[in-house]
């Protein structure tokens, strides 16, 4: 016990945040810490023994000679790789870990390839089963969705986004070439607000569970599902919008440099480079946006539910809380 004394302080609790989550800038550090693409590296042992190490840490079981370092970087893994809702381990596609790899691969070919109909088609399918596998696997856990939902909200994104796509690729053929550059991005504005609505329908139907701030239970509202998926879908274009807006302008202007026209074929690279910059700080920026732990004001909720609450409650409660989900 010694030990432990000397290196992990007295009333050490694992699971309270590092920094000020009610701050935008509290925020980002939180998830440029778990959204860092190097946790992606990491063996599958090593995630095992961090998630041993934090379960362990909340039951009150440090093991003598842990330094606090060591916990906070285990906890770092748990969270870049464990469902807050589960406990299990996700898939590695899935992660938002994997976001800034994944991601910048994906937006790099979306952008290089946008002029003929069959390369557009397959890069936005590409896309859309990369968002079909990330929203599944950060879904809210409590509202479970079956294989065929899957499957349909699969091929409605993958239609909404293709349709968009395909319809703006005709329809730009006259236009100035930068907008044909920016159809990947109206395209992908598009799919998200279809594809996670329609991967989180359980929510939007059944309600999730909202708790008053000292986390009881006060009952299921569809009204907090459709605030909390609304700020996913916001900030899931806003972490696309920079990359896919701003790069084609910079290579607009690139390509007219002779050097960069005998390069041709580093176009593509050089893209999905420049991708990779701007996911790697609009990842967890567009994570922060909003409060993980989102709240809404009584007044807002379904009649029945709020006035069971202020049965119960009275006027003691003036905001309810709830898990908005990534």
């Amino acid at each position: 016990t010694h030990a432990k004394m000397a290196t992990v302080p007295l009333g050490f609790n694992i699971d309270s945040p590092r920094w000020d989550q009610s701050t935008f800038v509290g925020r980002l550090k939180h998830f440029l810490n778990i959204t860092d693409p190097r946790t992606v590296l990491v063996p599958e042992e090593e995630l095992d023994q961090a998630k041993a190490l934090v379960e362990g840490c909340r039951a009150g079981m440090v093991p003598p000679g842990s330094s606090q370092e060591q916990l906070l970087y285990a906890k770092k893994l748990y969270d870049s790789a464990f469902h807050p809702d589960s406990g299990e381990k996700m898939n590695l596609i899935g992660r938002m870990s994997f976001q800034v790899p994944g991601g910048m691969a994906i937006t790099g070919c979306m952008l290089q390839f946008y002029r003929t109909v069959p390369a557009v088609v397959f890069w936005q399918w590409v896309n859309q089963s990369f968002n079909a596998f990330v929203n599944y696997t950060n879904r809210n856990a409590a509202s479970p969705i079956s294989l065929r939902q899957i499957g349909v909200a699969y091929v409605t994104a993958t239609g909404a986004a293709l349709a968009t796509a395909v319809g703006l690729n005709l329809y730009t053929k006259r236009a100035p070439p930068l907008l044909a550059r920016w159809v990947p991005f109206a395209a992908v504005a598009a799919a998200n607000c279809v594809n996670i609505p329609m991967m989180r329908q359980q929510e939007i139907i059944n309600g999730i569970t909202v708790t008053d701030g000292d986390n009881n239970e006060l009952g299921r509202s569809r009204r907090a599902a459709v605030k909390g998926i609304a700020q996913v879908v916001l900030s899931r274009i806003t972490m696309a919008a920079p990359g896919m807006i701003i790069l084609p302008i910079i290579m607009e202007r690139l390509e007219k440099f002779t050097f960069m026209q005998r390069i041709r074929v580093l176009h593509g690279p050089l893209q999905v480079l420049l991708c990779g910059g701007f996911l790697l700080f609009m990842v967890p920026a567009a994570c922060a946006l909003f409060p993980q732990r989102c709240s809404l004001a009584l007044a807002d909720l379904e009649q029945e539910l709020r006035d069971s609450i202020v049965a119960k409650y009275g006027d003691k409660v003036p905001y309810v809380y709830f898990n908005k989900g990534l």
